[in-house]
């Protein structure tokens, strides 16, 4: 039988609502079977929407699941952010002071906050280093619509959803793409691309995820995590930072990159817009 559970939408990576990347957040979650919540994702038709639940480890503050309108993910970073967000709002008990622990599919991740903002802990890279397969060389290229010499780098940026980033010359580059989604099947692929100098920003990027439904997403901490831990290993990026990305969307995020010891911080803020109840 469904019940009316706590729901909220907020819009991440943005202190203005419209100009980030929208989530659902079911904060009632627990009692919900799979097929409900997936059900529910290809419902709302976001690039996410997550569902919180109570912690199985002991380390935890909460739990959370979530849903592309095309399957589960075992992590992402603008549901992270959101989902810290909404648990705090509705009331949320931490066990340490100043910050959260999100217990997900791939295991805990720690929220602070900076400021006004939330921030998580990037989480260490899967599967790093050049993309050495040919085959996957020439789709990616096919996708972006791009010849080699175009192509900087491309390497691995796994920290759960398999991303692959490409770098391009610049920032302009990189909005100039007009991707083939079709010759991008089975892809989840992030593009990079320096801001000239002076910009507010310093890279911009762009996030393909067709296999998961999401097309092209509008704001993405979980690339953004990856590709922070890349170009700050490889000198390619300073300690701190700020990356734009949704300008072809007519979006306008931003996400706040630092570093501080061994730890990369992503953070973001988070605007809050609707809140009420959803029966499910």
């Amino acid at each position: 039988m469904s019940e009316l559970r706590r729901f909220v939408q907020v819009d991440v990576f943005t202190a203005e609502p419209l100009k980030g990347n929208p989530l659902a957040v079911v904060i009632d979650g627990a009692g919900l079977s799979d097929e409900q919540m997936a059900a529910f994702a290809r419902w709302t038709n976001l690039s996410e929407t997550t569902f919180l639940l109570p912690p199985t480890d002991p380390a935890a503050d909460y739990r959370v699941r979530i849903f592309t309108p095309g399957g589960e993910l075992p992590f992402a970073g603008h549901p992270t952010l959101g989902s810290a967000h909404a648990f705090l709002a509705s009331g949320g008990d931490v066990k340490k002071p100043g910050e959260v622990v999100q217990q997900c599919g791939i295991g805990l991740v720690r929220v602070k906050r900076d400021g006004g903002r939330l921030a998580f802990a990037a989480p260490p890279l899967l599967r790093s280093g050049t993309v050495d397969d040919a085959d996957l060389r020439a789709q990616v290229l096919r996708s972006l619509r791009i010849g080699a010499d175009e192509l900087l780098d491309l390497v691995w940026v796994d920290n759960g959803p398999a991303w692959m980033a490409a770098r391009l010359k610049d920032a302009a580059a990189v909005r100039a793409i007009k991707p083939d989604f079709i010759a991008m099947k089975g892809l989840k692929l992030g593009v990079v691309g320096a801001q000239p100098a002076g910009d507010e920003t310093q890279f911009e990027l762009r996030a393909f995820v067709p296999t998961l439904g999401v097309p092209e997403d509008p704001v993405t901490g979980s690339l953004n995590a990856g590709v922070a831990l890349w170009l700050q290993g490889a000198g390619l990026a300073p300690e701190r930072y700020v990356a734009a990305q949704g300008s072809q969307l007519g979006r306008d995020g931003r996400v706040h990159v630092w570093r501080e010891g061994e730890t990369t911080w992503i953070g973001g803020d988070v605007a809050p817009l609707i809140h009420g109840q959803v029966r499910l």
